[in-house]
């Protein structure tokens, strides 16, 4: 089979509970970063692809929203 590298863009909504907006953020991004390959064997068998590697190339916040005040016990 043919290898090919495809460049993929997502982005997710998390909501994270924190002190402040810039600890919010950066939790969020560094906590987030966890890639993984959900296709099974079958999936490669039925489909005729493999997926050898996944390295995530962006993972940046682009928005914080502050939602509300929580007290953490």
């Amino acid at each position: 089979m043919k290898v090919f590298e495809v460049v993929l863009t997502k982005s997710y909504v998390v909501k994270i509970e924190a002190e402040n907006e810039n600890k919010a953020k950066e939790f969020a991004e560094f906590f987030t970063d966890d890639i993984q390959n959900i296709s099974t064997a079958a999936d490669e068998v039925n489909y005729n692809f493999k997926i050898s590697e996944i390295d995530c190339k962006l993972n940046n916040a682009i928005e914080v929203i502050k939602r509300g005040t929580r007290i953490l016990k």
